[in-house]
Parts: C-alpha cells; sequence; structure tokens
C-alpha cells in the first residue's frame, strides 16, 4: 500500500464518526444518501513527452519524435474510476453532497506511473423527487489531483527482485464541477443513479490536453431517512 492509498483510509476512517453522526439526523429530518460509483472521465494527450533515463535530459520535457528515441509521449486522462459519494437532501427539492472519484490504479505517464483524482463539494437541485424515482442537479467546487510516481526494480543477484513505487510530486488544480443525475429507487432506499459530470479545471491541459473533463458514472447507494 503507498503513502497515498494510507492517507486515503486514515481520512475515510476519520469521516466514519461524522458519518455516523449524520445517519440519524437525516433519519429524522430528510434523507442522507452513502453512494459508491464506477465510471470513467476523458481527456486527451497534451502531445507532450518526458525523457526516460536513459537520456542526458532524464525527466525533462520533450517532444515526441524519432530524433529522440528516449522521449516518451505523454497520454490522455481515461480508463477505469471508482467513486465514494454522500449526499443530504435538507428539504425535498434541494441538498448538498460531496463525491470523490479517482483511479484505483496506476497508469503510465511517460516513463512516470499517475493516479488521478477528483474531488468535489456540491449544492444538489432536486425538480422531481418522487418515491421511485429523483433528478439531481449539481454544481460545485473542489479540486483535481495529479499524483505521479516512479516505479524502480531491483535484484540481488538472478533470485531476489524487488519493485519499488516512489512518489515524485503532484499537480493540484482546483476545479469547477456540474453534474446531472436520474436516480432510480429499485426498493424502497437501495438506488442506482447514471450520472454525467463536467469538471472544469483552469490549466489541467498542463497535464492533459484539455481544461474541460467529461465524466460518467454508475452510483449504487442507499438512502436513509425520509424521503416523503
Amino acid at each position: 500500500m503507498g503513502t497515498s492509498d494510507v492517507k486515503l483510509t486514515r481520512y475515510s476512517l476519520a469521516l466514519l464518526p461524522l458519518l455516523l453522526a449524520v445517519v440519524p439526523l437525516a433519519s429524522a429530518q430528510s434523507s442522507f444518501d452513502l453512494n459508491i460509483g464506477f465510471g470513467t472521465a476523458r481527456a486527451g494527450s497534451n502531445g507532450g513527452g518526458i525523457d526516460n533515463l536513459l537520456s542526458p535530459n532524464a525527466g525533462g520535457a520533450c517532444v515526441p519524435s524519432a530524433l529522440d528515441p528516449n522521449c516518451q509521449a505523454t497520454p490522455g486522462l481515461g480508463g477505469f474510476f471508482l467513486g465514494l459519494g454522500g449526499d443530504l437532501m435538507l428539504q425535498k427539492h434541494f441538498g448538498i453532497g460531496a463525491e470523490v472519484n479517482l483511479t484505483p490504479a496506476k497508469s503510465d505517464y511517460g516513463p512516470l506511473q499517475f493516479r488521478q483524482t477528483f474531488y468535489d463539494v456540491n449544492g444538489i437541485l432536486a425538480p422531481i423527487n418522487e418515491k421511485r424515482v429523483q433528478l439531481q442537479l449539481q454544481g460545485g467546487i473542489g479540486g483535481a489531483k495529479t499524483g505521479f510516481s516512479f516505479t524502480q526494480n531491483s535484484c540481488v543477484g538472478t533470485a531476489i527482485c524487488t519493485t519499488q513505487s516512489q512518489p515524485v510530486g503532484n499537480s493540484n488544480h482546483f476545479q469547477v464541477h456540474a453534474g446531472v443525475g436520474l436516480q432510480i429507487f429499485v426498493t424502497e432506499h437501495v438506488f442506482i443513479r447514471p450520472q454525467f459530470d463536467l469538471h472544469y479545471v483552469p490549466n489541467f491541459n498542463q497535464v492533459f490536453g484539455r481544461n474541460s473533463v467529461p465524466a460518467g458514472t454508475i452510483w449504487i447507494g442507499y438512502s436513509f431517512g425520509d424521503r416523503s
């Protein structure tokens, strides 16, 4: 488990007492949802590259071309994202929520590896909120974190080899988030919510190809409290 995974686990454990305290409050007044999501987010490559360790300019920026065989192109953003979130409907049609979406597996970024995280706090408008369906319009702010690391293999003779991942830095950006989701209740409390999101991240094109990042997630969750 890496340093970032340990920190995420600590943050999650630290939030447990708060969540457990909110559930009875939500049950008494309105509804509180906990959910887990599965989806993706997309952004193209910025067209740049990073020189690998075989280059005299190791770790430096470069332009991928046949003239520099040690220049490794940087990728676009995609792949599988895992989401964790919660919503508190203060009234039938208004509420607040928070969510975090991250790539649980690292991907290559030139000679490096990276993990992408989006997190945001939102206001929620539910113009349709019925027994079996709820339309959510979300808007809020948060951040985007791209964590970079370097994987190094070392061996003692030919029998014992180890692989170590060393963090080399993060790229942190402010973001504005907007989302629309249709929450469908399959039982009185269990729901599925397909959701489309747009993350606008200023200067994100320094890491990937654009500042606007569309995303899609299927959320599965449980609603506590009274939705009437």
